[in-house]
């Protein structure tokens, strides 16, 4: 417990400093965590006897994160050319197999891909948070994690006082439906006070980015639960001491990130 408890506390001092020191400091960082995540994700794949292709997978999510960055950040046609040559990293993954000797070539493929969906993809929205009104702006991805954290809080807290009936027993035998309830209620009310000081969204928009986030974060945990059941794995890895891997830190992100983003982009158009 000790040693949880101090993982913890440095990890709540990294992941918030690496949101407030600027938007340098904020895509260099995601750009690594991001790549630490896929280097797990692929990691526990080897482990369960497929083989994705590492390098092409790393060179992809560099190269996808970047693209769509420099798109968020200045909105530069030029970005929107780059975003082209896409087509030919991505082909890389399915030429690259053509010289391996393999059993299942295309599990490989769809593994590697996948690892772009599942890791990749959340963390490039995650990034565009920032820049959802044009300029950076630590609010949002910052006011994400606190009412991320709260979800998962909130529902262990609730869960454990309370906890009767079964969430999703067959992928996550602790979740339970009033966990799942207090973790969404606690989410959003952490989205009402955000609004006192972030005035960016009005109330009722945080609170509704708050259940966005208790719902489909619940949805991104079980799915991350899901997958590490099909592979007979426990915890994601071992990077963080007391509470697993990295992708167990991160899976209530892997859903919620995009599904917020659109929310702001297209509904709110802060």
């Amino acid at each position: 417990m000790k040693t949880r408890a101090i993982t913890g506390f440095f990890f709540i001092i990294v992941m918030l400093a690496s949101v407030l020191l600027g938007h340098y400091t904020f895509g260099a960082f995601y750009l690594i965590l991001t790549l630490l995540c896929l280097h797990e994700f692929y990691g526990l794949n080897i482990k369960s006897g497929i083989e994705p292709n590492r390098l092409a997978g790393f060179v992809n999510a560099a190269f996808i994160y970047g693209v769509f960055a420099f798109i968020t950040y200045n909105n530069n046609p030029l970005a929107y050319k780059l975003s082209l040559l896409l087509t030919f990293s991505i082909s890389g993954i399915f030429i690259a197999e053509l010289f391996k000797i393999s059993v299942s070539p295309f599990n490989n493929i769809a593994y590697t891909l996948i690892g772009l969906i599942l890791v990749c993809l959340p963390f490039t929205f995650f990034h565009a948070l920032a820049y959802v009104q044009g300029s950076f702006n630590f609010h949002f991805p910052l006011g994400f994690l606190l009412m991320l954290w709260s979800n998962d809080t909130g529902a262990y807290l609730v869960g454990r006082a309370f906890g009767r009936t079964k969430l999703f027993e067959r992928h996550s035998p602790k979740k339970t439906w009033e966990g799942f309830i207090g973790g969404v209620v606690v989410a959003a009310l952490v989205g009402y006070v955000l609004s006192r000081y972030f005035t960016e969204l009005e109330w009722k928009q945080w609170m509704s980015v708050g259940i966005i986030i208790g719902c489909f974060g619940t949805l991104g945990d079980l799915v991350e639960s899901m997958f590490k059941r099909s592979i007979n794995i426990k915890d994601s890895g071992g990077i963080l001491p007391g509470h697993g891997g990295l992708l167990d830190r991160f899976d209530g992100l892997l859903i919620a990130a995009p599904i917020v983003y659109t929310y702001l982009y297209f509904v709110v158009k802060p």
